[in-house]
């Protein structure tokens, strides 16, 4: 009873678009935390879209992760969740990307704001991204992928151990080694989805 009570709040909740096609943001919230253990998922700070496509936050959050709901003006589906020790880094990213600049140009300035002190990118912090499609009469999300990063910066594959490419699917490695975004990469495999695409 109970999981056909949630499949109808999340049919009703996807269904009451605003004009744009926006999801309502009880949809967006209730997905933007699919990334976390469900302990975490109710105080856990949501940004998302408002009616007008404007991002916005439409939770605060009582621990210690936020949330970032999908993108309707990108394919697909994607969300991600990280440490709020993460936010102000992340919030940066996003205000360089409003101004235009590329990927490029985004890491350029916020390594030199790292450098410089002024941007602080806190050890060992965590994101996870997650991936799926939305089912089409249920709204809810499957085939559901989940990729983890866990930030260290200026650490290499000398420091770490770490190769800089993944041994075998699956495996850990380290990305922008050296660079203030140095992260461990883990995307797990999931051959039960693989043999459906």
């Amino acid at each position: 009873m109970r999981t056909k009570l949630c499949i109808l709040g999340l049919i009703i909740s996807f269904t009451s678009f605003a004009q744009n096609n926006i999801p309502t943001e009880l949809w967006q919230i209730e997905t933007a935390v699919l990334g976390l253990d469900d302990k975490f998922r109710g105080g856990a700070k949501v940004y998302g879209y408002d009616s007008e496509g404007n991002f916005k936050v439409l939770r605060e959050g009582s621990n210690q992760y936020v949330c970032l709901a999908d993108n309707p003006n990108n394919k697909g589906f994607q969300v991600a969740a990280y440490h709020k020790d993460l936010d102000v880094f992340m919030e940066r990213g996003r205000e360089l990307k409003s101004q235009g600049k590329n990927f490029k140009e985004i890491f350029d300035i916020r390594e030199e704001e790292v450098k410089s002190g002024k941007l602080k990118i806190p050890h060992n912090a965590t994101l996870t991204v997650l991936r799926g499609e939305v089912d089409n009469e249920t709204y809810q999300i499957i085939n559901q992928r989940v990729r983890y990063v866990v930030y260290i910066p200026y650490a290499t594959s000398a420091t770490t151990g770490l190769p800089e490419k993944p041994l075998k699917a699956g495996h850990p490695w380290i990305m922008n080694p050296g660079t203030h975004r140095a992260h461990i990469m883990i995307t797990p495999t999931y051959p039960e989805l693989d043999k459906k695409d």
